[in-house]
């Protein structure tokens, strides 16, 4: 999905954090979260919980249901 990998990585950069910062947030390795990013795989929907409420985001903007 690739809204998902593009709202991920700048809700990443706007923040100034590393891959491996957001990994040990949420449980992942680094290279989950550079999968993510590159849209080479989606997380599951615990995770997307996890990171709408790590990045204070909602899973429809992640999911690109809504752009706000």
């Amino acid at each position: 999905m690739k809204i998902f990998a593009e709202r991920f990585k700048e809700l990443r950069t706007e923040r100034k954090l590393s891959q491996q910062d957001v990994a040990k947030e949420l449980g992942v390795s680094p290279s989950v979260v550079c999968y993510w990013e590159t849209d080479r795989s989606e997380p599951t929907a615990p995770n997307i919980v996890k990171i709408a409420e790590f990045f204070d985001a909602s899973a429809d903007y992640l999911l690109g249901i809504k752009n706000y």
